[in-house]
């Protein structure tokens, strides 16, 4: 896992290569495993591979999203807020369980924030997102991961990089 962390980088170029279908299902099951605050599970999940849909999904947010559109794959992260009060965060956490299971399989992955992000004056990207996929209202969408083969080629963060200084022990002092 640990070198999973030190190599992944957000991926916004892909190649036109479709994914196998045994890598899509295995990251269907790895978001189904992300644990959740008191196994509530209220996260659900949308696999869209419609270029259309994926073209549409890209206009969600000005500027902020129109990378998706070289995707082959997007995965929309909804959370129901009737089921847990920690939503947001367990959706969080199946998020980025798919970017690592994403990187693990030879793909790379974005996260675009939907959640308290604007659409256009008039409307936000969650509200959007909601109207194009017929998405009820309990459900909330968090974000959208983008996922395909790497078109462009990141080094991981050397360690150098990290800020200790933000680790504490025992006390914030």
């Amino acid at each position: 896992m640990l070198n999973i962390l030190r190599e992944r980088r957000s991926i916004r170029q892909y190649q036109e290569r479709k994914i196998e279908p045994e890598k899509v299902e295995l990251l269907k099951e790895a978001v189904l495993r992300a644990p959740s605050g008191k196994n509530a599970q209220p996260c659900e999940f949308i696999f869209v591979d419609d270029r259309e849909v994926i073209s549409r999904l890209s206009a969600s947010k000005p500027g902020g999203a129109r990378f998706l559109e070289g995707a082959p794959l997007a995965i929309v992260v909804l959370g129901d807020e009737n089921k847990s009060d920690t939503w947001i965060e367990d959706c969080s956490i199946a998020s980025t369980i798919a970017h690592c299971t994403a990187h693990s399989i030879g793909l790379g992955s974005c996260w675009i924030q939907i959640s308290k992000r604007p659409h256009s004056e008039e409307h936000t990207a969650e509200e959007y997102v909601q109207e194009l996929m017929g998405i009820p209202g309990h459900l909330r969408v968090v974000s959208i991961i983008a996922v395909g083969y790497p078109g462009e080629s990141k080094p991981g963060h050397p360690q150098s990089d990290l800020d200790f200084s933000k680790i504490k022990v025992n006390s914030y002092r």
